[in-house]
């Protein structure tokens, strides 16, 4: 007959959760269950079923039912709760040339207003803007080919008529699909400003430059300085707009690239007075 001593340690074995057979105390491995008794024992202790619910995973993260997604979905956040910790090469590489190219445009506006750095030279630079504005250069070039009374100077008036008319048409929709705004600290002064003349990307006077001076060099006979004078003002013209702070750098550039393009899509369209006199006829 088993002493008393003998019953009290194994019943406290037999009741304690961590304790074995042998009076040893047993740790129990987490990826098993535990034994049913001890289920319905914490279960039947509200307090202690409070304390597991409050210090859950699931209660911490503050959602059940994202951890019911997350079981469905095999153990995987939802794409859009995921931290994006590797962005794209594009999207830096943009960013930080936007971001430099507002910086820059700043810097560079020192004719932005009277009180800026070189104030005093925004006359000039407004008179510069002024000759690369599409008004002078249409009335010019209408004048020019209305005065002229020969076929040569006709048929080349007549295309750098067709140029400008075309560089408006251009400029005009790139600027109302790209919408970009012009420098915060420009001043709306301009000369001569239409609708879509608010917004800044391109260039118009860059690309009318460009154009023009391509044009002008290849079907004028110039002497070497005006030659290099009419590459001076093109070059004038584009920076003019960065000091007023009409526009940002990269609007100059671009204007300056698609200028020079321009100029080989008048070449492929080119008109000679015979076939303007022939258009006229038709419609007449």
């Amino acid at each position: 007959m088993p002493s008393p001593k003998a019953k009290s340690s194994g019943g406290r074995s037999s009741s304690s959760p961590g304790v074995g057979g042998n009076g040893r105390y047993e740790f129990m491995s987490l990826n098993r269950r535990p034994p049913q008794h001890l289920l319905q024992r914490q279960g039947s202790d509200p307090t202690s079923t409070r304390l597991r619910a409050s210090e859950s995973p699931t209660r911490r993260r503050g959602s059940g039912s994202s951890n019911a997604s997350t079981s469905s979905t095999g153990g995987q956040l939802p794409e859009e709760d995921c931290m994006r910790l590797n962005p794209s090469i594009v999207g830096i590489t943009l960013s930080s040339l936007l971001a430099m190219d507002l910086w820059l445009s700043k810097r560079l506006g020192v004719c932005a207003c009277e009180d800026s750095s070189w104030g005093s030279m925004r006359p000039l630079m407004k008179l510069i803007e002024i000759s690369g504005h599409g008004i002078p250069w249409l009335a010019g070039t209408a004048y020019c080919l209305y005065k002229s009374d020969s076929t040569a100077g006709q048929e080349v008036m007549l295309n750098l008529l067709m140029a400008l008319v075309l560089d408006l048409i251009l400029v005009g929709v790139v600027k109302a699909v790209v919408r970009r705004r012009r420098p915060a600290h420009n001043r709306m002064d301009m000369f001569a400003t239409f609708s879509v003349d608010g917004y800044s990307f391109p260039s118009g006077h860059a690309t009318r430059a460009a154009m023009c001076a391509r044009f002008l060099l290849a079907h004028l006979v110039l002497a070497a300085p005006l030659r290099v004078l009419v590459l001076l003002w093109a070059v004038l013209v584009g920076f003019s707009r960065v000091l007023l702070g009409r526009h940002h750098v990269t609007d100059v550039a671009f204007g300056f690239g698609m200028g020079y393009c321009q100029y080989n899509l008048v070449e492929v369209l080119w008109m000679s007075p015979a076939i303007l006199h022939g258009l006229i006829r038709q419609l007449a």
